[in-house]
């Protein structure tokens, strides 16, 4: 022990003399965690609306300002007709155009159903969607207000005219009515910050534990003290345990600066145990320390290690682990590809603990297949790095 540990504080000097690491370890967590934390935001309010107003009446401009005291929306402007509105979804200045016809006023006074109509800029998918979805909420709720405002006047031209007769009221046939009464758990405001904040602690823990560790082993070789090193009386294994453990450590740290400030600065809720996951996150690092072994195992330079750590691991296992995009949606041979990413697990069991709360009942299944992967992945590594040494 008393060797392992020198190998261990030989390392934590090492890195400290190392200027290109120490910005990595500090700067690049903070970084990706306040660059994903206020630019991955798929929220969509204040959507650019363009107003084609044709009927110029008073049922025309309630609408208009029902759209614009929503919050949803942003008035940009109007013009008269439908062609002129496409000038101002080609340069970006709306997203979203609303059609009011002639005739939109003495269509809702004859008790008809008035056309309207809503065009969105489909390049951005997203805003199109929900910008879409909320002009249509709001012309559903002005409808159903105008449709009971209507059976209000109908009830009490009805009780006028009995009383006017003398007879009993005749009351209105009762409609069956179905009522939608929604209700979101766990995050119950739809914030994507939520859904995206915990994503960056596995983000750091990939370049902190994974692609350092690699470029660090590398630059040994480059320099030549790796050599020097395996010619002392240490083991393989208290060089290997020597060589990843201050990364494992540096990774612990840097996740509980993470978890304070997503709740400190982003209000992202820990529901869960932080003991419990700080656990499983050790679990996720005996994967990504594996790989992070195993890649410099394969290649022979820092920028080689670089190359290798970030396109061949890291990219393919964010897009396909679910921190970003849904699995569901994906073809499923990369579905099944998918279940081999450590990151997939560990992306359910962040999300598990942040926002459900979730324990180790329900995240068992999660643990057991990182610890399984990890201790495969690792023994993998050694086994190729020791044969490297040999």
């Amino acid at each position: 022990m008393g060797a392992l540990l020198q190998m261990i504080v030989k390392e934590f000097l090492q890195l400290r003399q190392d200027r290109k690491i120490i910005p990595a370890l500090i700067i690049g967590p903070l970084a990706q965690l306040l660059a994903l934390g206020y630019a991955a935001n798929l929220d969509v309010t204040h959507v650019p609306l363009l107003v084609v107003d044709r009927d110029h009446s008073v049922a025309s401009r309630a609408l208009i300002e029902r759209f614009d005291a929503s919050g949803y929306f942003e008035i940009k402007g109007s013009v008269e007709t439908a062609d002129q509105a496409e000038p101002w979804l080609v340069e970006g200045r709306a997203q979203v155009v609303l059609i009011i016809p002639e005739g939109y006023g003495n269509d809702l006074a004859a008790h008809r159903s008035p056309n309207l109509q809503v065009l969105a800029d489909g390049t951005d998918a997203n805003s199109a969607v929900v910008g879409l979805g909320y002009a249509s909420r709001i012309i559903a709720e002005m409808g159903g207000t105008l449709q009971q405002t209507r059976l209000d006047a109908s009830n009490r031209r009805r009780a006028e005219e009995a009383r006017r007769t003398g007879s009993p009221p005749v009351r209105p046939p009762v409609v069956g009515r179905i009522e939608l009464i929604p209700r979101i758990f766990y995050n119950p405001d739809l914030k994507t910050r939520w859904f995206y904040v915990p994503a960056v602690l596995a983000m750091v823990l990939m370049l902190v534990t994974m692609m350092l560790p690699s470029m660090a082993v590398v630059r040994e070789k480059e320099i030549g003290t790796l050599e020097q090193i395996s010619v002392t009386p240490l083991r393989p294994w208290q060089l290997i345990l020597g060589k990843l453990t201050p990364f494992a450590i540096i990774g612990m740290l840097d996740s509980l600066v993470i978890v304070m400030l997503a709740q400190a600065v982003f209000g992202v809720p820990l529901r869960g145990s932080l003991f419990l996951l700080m656990c499983l996150t050790l679990l996720f690092l005996l994967n990504t320390l594996g790989l992070g072994l195993l890649a410099s195992t394969m290649v022979g330079t820092q920028q080689q290690a670089m190359m290798f750590s970030t396109f061949v691991l890291m990219v393919p296992m964010i897009y396909l682990s679910g921190l970003i995009f849904p699995i569901e949606n994906m073809p499923w041979l990369f579905q099944v590809g998918s279940l081999g990413i450590p990151v997939r697990y560990y992306a359910i069991i962040l999300r598990g603990i942040f926002l459900k709360g979730s324990g180790l009942e329900v995240l068992w299944p999660e643990a057991l297949t990182l610890a399984l992967t990890g201790l495969a992945w690792l023994t993998f590594a050694s086994a190729r790095f020791r044969k490297r040494l040999d």
